[in-house]
């Protein structure tokens, strides 16, 4: 699913907001996220998942064509954790397109 088509559910399920409405939540609920995150803080949504940003020390990697060693630098990189419920519901969901071989229509 992209950005575009996440507009696109949500004025359809909503039917009181307009195309550019939808795209206005989408954006201001992203860019909050993001801004969130750029601050180092954690964002948790009860049912999905959590959103934070990790730490990753400076290590020693390898080039892969000449093998030789490269310094890697420190970096902070966003994390997403799901959620108990997100979880389960992508678990079953796996679970029965395995039994079947194809994924049931989704409503």
């Amino acid at each position: 699913m992209t950005r575009s088509d996440l507009v696109e559910d949500l004025a359809e399920r909503f039917s009181q907001l307009t195309q550019r409405d939808a795209e206005h939540a989408v954006k201001t609920i992203l860019d909050a996220v993001g801004d969130a995150l750029v601050r180092g803080h954690r964002i948790e949504i009860r049912g999905f998942g959590s959103f934070s940003v990790n730490h990753r020390p400076p290590r020693m990697g390898r080039n892969p064509r000449s093998g030789e060693a490269v310094a890697i630098p420190e970096k902070r990189v966003p994390h997403f954790k799901p959620g108990k419920a997100l979880r389960e519901a992508v678990d079953q969901r796996t679970a029965q397109i395995g039994e079947h071989g194809a994924p049931p229509a989704i409503k």
